[in-house]
């Protein structure tokens, strides 16, 4: 049966645009709003209560004080440690050990496990020059004539705009400050004004922790330069200050504002850190330095902050979300204190402030133009000493940092973890031949930004060479989320491959079956040390096969797929169920029930993986070790879990998850901690909602997989799915209302949701009906790049769309859109099914 084309609004094309495209402006200053941070005192601790500001290479956290106001901030590339810092040695082993690691293979193998500590005597050395990240130091800016009894503060964070404001009455003025980190331009911009003439006066100082350093001030600006001990880097940071009426006076190394209507700052700043094995040196950073501060202030503040807005918005507009939050009317760290997860509008506004977050952070700390990505503080540090040295841990650590990126539609983030995972090959290749014997690459549990590849002798941390394969993941998932070739070809598969070769060297023959396992293994971060452990397996698994399909994809390197494909028929999957129902975290069946640990390694092959899918024996085996793990941990083992909980689709236990984090792991400026602030929670937890709402692990785009049943009504906008797929969505009452997929290239595209097994309707955005192939709750037919395909729950109560706060008017008027439609166009139960396409594959 055929159907003429509904007859639409003209403007539904227009309706139905890509949410890159929105021009919504965000609530004006002052008005309530759902997705700022704010709170009614100043701050007076950095790590929970301080609010950050970043643009990827520089970084900073507002205190909003009112007597003094103080400016943390950071430029990422600054380190100790590396090239140049006495007795650096990469990781590598100071003297040769020809036969250290097949004497702890050989040892393995009789007595099946080795304690860390005894694997740690045998193969560890003590760092040497590893570094940490440092802070830049502080800016301070004090007022004179500190106001008596300040009214109606209010310090906030806007994540719409990604500006910090501070606003205060005192003596009949009202003061305002706005903070933003412009990413063109690399700047960080500060503006004071009031709402009386000539009431801005202050004075800008720098203190920092580093005594290798000269502060000078000439003509409003200051300049910070020194170099690092250790190592000898070079760093400089440039603050210019502006007025508009009043006086300027510098002072040594200080700037004095008096009587201003309104004055302005721009800081920038940078160092002599290049990306370059082995050396790690660039140029003196002064130059470029001075170039972006006098760009800046060729520019008046409005300028600058419109270039700042129009950048931003332009990734984070991409994506909204509803799940029926309110405007909370309390400040966020009362709001936090509060939240139980039950069902008020107040808990729903946080679950989505963090999701939100999440996105803010990851924007604000992994730039296209940034040497590095972000590290386990994302851009923020205000010690030369911070927890695991702020580094770059890679047995889960960095790459959570990442997860939400091609999700959450935040693509452009990840070009600087890219650039640091290639950057590692040349002395991860190194490591291979000097400590292991093999071909291709290696990295151990940690790194840091000169190419620390090798070990260290903390036991039950210094040993896991999968982690190599495991960064290369995320290369891969880029080209399955975008379809780029060019990138699959040019930028990941040198590294996928090199990654993987290490493993068709280094992998060894379990005498217990013939197997070939990872040996010596260990699954992170305790129990002994063994032979095939499951994450270990997973993951070597995991690379083989993105390697092989990434060789096959571009025609190349032949006799590699051979003995790629040779290498999978042997090699122990290290997926089993063992003796309690448990999915096993060994190769021998040594799980107890109540180990409650904070790692849940063996479950890689449910998330990130794509090993384990729902509903199979393995997933319930997951689900029993997820159980008898319990919902403890720290921060970024409870957005972990939500990712878990969601990949088993089950919405309800992913949202307790994320409720479990806000109430116990989250700090009072929403920053995750372990404790203390490690980020990647931030970014787990943004994350786990995603996949709560968009899978595509399996080659089809899941809408609503793991819909909790708080979350009773709502939309979203904008996620991404694998095979280059923007994915908008409303329900109702628990249930898909309306899902809309746009792919961005042609091709068979596969859609599953719970709705389409009863009945539903298919149409392009002119209206003409499209008849897929219908496969239980799965719909598969042939797309063309740059549609928008509606399908709609017909069996829906109502054609009544809910309020969408996050969503918005667009959704609302293409259902206005339909209900127009059901009168001027027939309908019926179901499309007419169209023959299946010779491939159903959403991904590349």
């Amino acid at each position: 049966m055929t159907h003429p084309p509904l007859r639409l609004p003209t403007d539904l094309a227009a309706v139905l645009a890509p949410p890159a495209q929105a021009t919504a402006e965000p609530a004006p200053q002052g008005a309530p709003d759902n997705l700022t941070l704010w709170y009614d005192r100043p701050a007076t601790d950095w790590e929970t209560q301080a609010l950050p500001i970043g643009n990827g290479p520089l970084g900073a956290k507002i205190f909003g004080g009112v007597a003094t106001e103080q400016l943390q901030f950071n430029e990422k590339t600054l380190w100790t440690g590396g090239p140049g810092s006495p007795g650096y040695d990469f990781g590598n082993w100071k003297t040769p050990r020809p036969d250290a690691i097949v004497e702890v293979q050989r040892q393995i193998d009789r007595d099946g496990r080795m304690t860390p500590e005894a694997v740690a005597a045998k193969l560890g050395q003590p760092k040497t020059g590893f570094g940490a990240y440092q802070t830049f130091g502080d800016l301070y800016l004090d007022f004179a004539g500190t106001p008596q009894n300040p009214a109606s503060y209010r310090r906030e964070l806007s994540l719409r705009d990604a500006v910090a404001r501070v606003t205060y009455a005192a003596d009949g003025v009202t003061y305002s400050r706005e903070y933003f980190a412009g990413h063109p331009g690399n700047v960080i911009v500060g503006r004071l004004s009031a709402d009386r003439g000539g009431k801005v006066s202050f004075t800008l100082r720098h203190t920092s922790p580093h005594a290798d350093k000269t502060v000078t001030a000439a003509n409003g600006r200051l300049i910070i330069r020194g170099a690092l001990p250790d190592n000898k880097m070079r760093f400089e940071a440039q603050v210019q200050v502006l007025n508009q009426g009043g006086t300027r006076t510098d002072d040594g190394d200080r700037v004095t504002v008096t009587g201003a209507d309104s004055a302005m700052f721009v800081l920038s700043a940078g160092t002599d850190y290049a990306g370059d094995y082995p050396a790690y040196r660039g140029p003196d950073p002064h130059a470029k330095v001075t170039a972006a501060v006098d760009a800046a202030v060729g520019k008046s503040y409005d300028q600058l902050k419109q270039a700042h807005l129009a950048d931003y918005r332009n990734l984070f507009d991409r994506v909204k979300l509803d799940i029926g939050q309110g405007t909370p009317a309390v400040p966020t760290d009362r709001l936090r204190r509060a939240y139980t997860g039950g069902d008020s509008a107040d808990d729903r506004a946080l679950e989505a402030l963090m999701f939100a977050y999440g996105r803010y952070l990851l924007i604000s700390s992994s730039r296209e133009n940034d040497l590095l990505p972000a590290n386990l503080q994302g851009v923020w540090n205000n010690s030369t000493s911070p927890p695991w040295s702020a580094d770059y841990h890679v047995n889960i650590n960095l790459q959570m940092n990442y997860w939400l990126a091609e999700q959450t539609n935040l693509d452009e983030t990840t070009g600087p973890y890219a650039r640091y995972i290639a950057a590692m090959v040349a002395p991860g290749t190194k490591t291979a031949q000097e400590i292991y014997g093999a071909r291709g690459w290696v990295v151990g549990n940690e790194t840091n930004p000169f190419g620390f590849t090798g070990l260290h002798d903390w036991a039950t941390s210094f040993w896991f060479p999968e982690a190599a394969a495991w960064t290369t993941q995320q290369l891969y998932d880029r080209y399955r989320f975008t379809s780029d070739v060019t990138y699959l070809r040019d930028t990941a598969y040198p590294v996928i491959k090199g990654a993987a070769e290490f493993w068709l060297d280094f992998l060894h023959t379990d005498p217990r079956d013939g197997t070939l396992v990872v040996s010596p293994g260990y699954s992170p971060e305790h129990g002994d040390f063994s032979a095939g452990a499951s994450m270990s397996q997973q993951i070597v698994r995991g690379v083989l096969t993105n390697a092989l399909a990434a060789a096959k994809k571009l025609g190349v390197d032949e006799g590699f797929q051979a003995e790629v494909t040779a290498t999978l028929a042997r090699l122990d999957p290290g997926i089993r169920v063992g003796s309690w129902g448990q999915l096993q975290e060994w190769k021998s069946d040594w799980d107890s029930k109540t180990d409650d640990h904070r790692h849940v390694s063996h479950l890689y092959a449910l998330h990130p993986g794509n090993q384990i899918t729902a509903g199979t024996p393995e997933a319930e085996a997951a689900k029993v070790s997820l159980t008898a793990r319990g919902d403890g941990g720290t921060g970024w083992s409870k957005a972990w879990k939500i990712n878990f909980w969601a990949r088993l689709l089950d919405g309800d236990h992913a949202l307790k998850m994320l409720s479990e984090q806000i109430k116990t792991s989250t700090l009072d400026n929403l920053w995750d901690t372990h404790p203390p602030f490690q980020i990647d929670g931030n970014f787990g937890a943004t994350s786990g909602v995603a996949e709560m709402l968009v899978q595509s692990q399996h080659d089809y785009v899941h809408v609503l997989p793991a819909l909790p049943s708080a979350w009773k009504s709502g939309s979203f906008s904008g996620l991404r799915a694998r095979g280059d797929v923007t994915v908008d969505a409303t329900w109702k009452d628990g249930a898909a209302d309306t899902i809309i997929v746009r792919p961005g290239k042609t091709g068979p595209i596969m859609v599953k949701s719970g709705f389409i097994a009863d009945r539903y309707r298919v149409y392009d955005e002119q209206g003409h009906e499209v008849g897929p192939h219908r496969d239980g709750d799965t719909l598969t037919w042939n797309a063309r790049a740059g549609k928008a395909y509606t399908i709609r729950n017909e069996a829906a109560a109502t054609l009544t769309a809910p309020t969408s706060v996050g969503l918005g008017e667009p959704l609302q008027r293409v259902q206005a859109a339909e209900a127009h439609a059901e009168v001027t166009g027939p309908r019926c139960r179901r499309p007419a099914a169209a023959p299946a396409p010779p491939s159903a594959r959403a991904g590349g």
